[in-house]
């Protein structure tokens, strides 16, 4: 079964690049678990257009997001553009998953065992 091609905004190459050099201390702290194929042998990269939005971690062959949330994710606002986003997400086939920056700061092992789950879930899914 040949899967979709994940579309994205060429415009926003230079904008993840910059994000890519500039993460937050969160994206730096998953993103050392992440890269390299750790995570059970499946690819992540960080900071990638998808559609006309930017994702934190993608794993393409999977499918999945992941997303780290800090403090302007608390805005009423930001709550709504979420949403818009994460079903923009899901019309791709993209499955999201959302951890907080202190999640990662002060429980990785658990952030890590969520995500390996994850991977192992969409893996059988996808019948990989």
């Amino acid at each position: 079964m040949k899967r979709p091609i994940i579309p994205y905004n060429p415009r926003l190459k230079q904008r993840a690049r910059e994000l890519r050099n500039n993460s937050t201390l969160s994206e730096v702290i998953l993103w050392n678990h992440l890269k390299g194929k750790q995570m059970l042998g499946f690819d992540f990269h960080r900071q990638r257009p998808v559609g006309n939005y930017l994702v934190d971690f993608i794993c393409s062959e999977l499918y999945l997001v992941i997303e780290l949330d800090g403090y302007t994710h608390l805005l009423d606002e930001q709550g709504e553009r979420d949403e818009l986003r994460e079903k923009q997400l899901k019309a791709f086939g993209l499955h999201t998953i959302r951890f907080w920056d202190e999640e990662v700061y002060n429980e990785i092992d658990n952030v890590l065992r969520v995500i390996e789950a994850t991977v192992i879930k969409q893996k059988k899914q996808l019948g990989l």
